[in-house]
């Protein structure tokens, strides 16, 4: 069984990996910049969501599997670099034309943003190798069904935490956001942003 102490440590570790900068940052500020509190919340969501789905995947094996085989893994890499590379393109574009109206900012709706915070990590995979790396090391020799999911969810809470309080944080400045020359500035600087992660991803061996 998973020990107090243990979940303390690997709580410490998870905090200090959400909170370190990415994709799922860069995908989370813009959403609850141009898209307000709601938007940007989803997006965490979604991040949340890749994140449960990765630990349970590290602790069934599976991600072991993946990371054995250098053409899944390599699948997965190109798809999130080709989902930046388009998140990045659509910022841009935005960046160049953007909607009149001061709230009009053109982002979608909730499940768009949630979606985007869930492909972002799902297809990200350095999450696999993290959680492959990771996970293991705090579960006991003869893990139960309880133990994975109390460090799943766990790892879900703290990253649901972290990326709701950015996004609410974010939001609070939409008035200055929705300013149309500063809109313009932000959308391409994630654009570029995106596009740069895009890139290091691709390129990550």
């Amino acid at each position: 069984m998973t020990t107090a102490t243990q979940a303390l440590a690997f709580t410490g570790v998870i905090a200090i990996g959400a909170m370190s900068p990415g994709p799922d940052f860069a995908v989370v500020v813009r959403r609850a910049a141009l898209g307000g509190r709601a938007s940007g919340v989803a997006a965490a969501s979604g991040v949340a969501s890749g994140v449960f789905l990765w630990s349970v995947a590290a602790a069934a094996g599976v991600a072991a599997l993946v990371a054995a085989a250098p053409g899944v893994l390599a699948a997965i890499r190109w798809a999130g670099a080709a989902y930046l590379a388009y998140l990045g393109v659509r910022a841009l574009i935005a960046a160049a034309r953007p909607k009149p109206g001061p709230l009009a900012v053109g982002t979608g709706p909730a499940g768009g943003a949630f979606r985007d915070g869930l492909l972002c990590n799902a297809l990200n995979p350095k999450a696999a190798v993290f959680f492959l790396a990771l996970l293991p090391q705090f579960l006991p020799a003869r893990p139960g069904v309880s133990d994975t999911l109390t460090l799943s969810l766990l790892a879900v809470a703290i990253t649901l935490v972290w990326f709701s309080t950015v996004a609410v944080l974010v939001a609070a400045l939409r008035r200055l956001f929705a300013r149309p020359a500063v809109r313009r500035g932000l959308d391409g600087l994630s654009g570029l942003a995106l596009l740069g992660l895009g890139a290091r991803l691709a390129l990550t061996r």
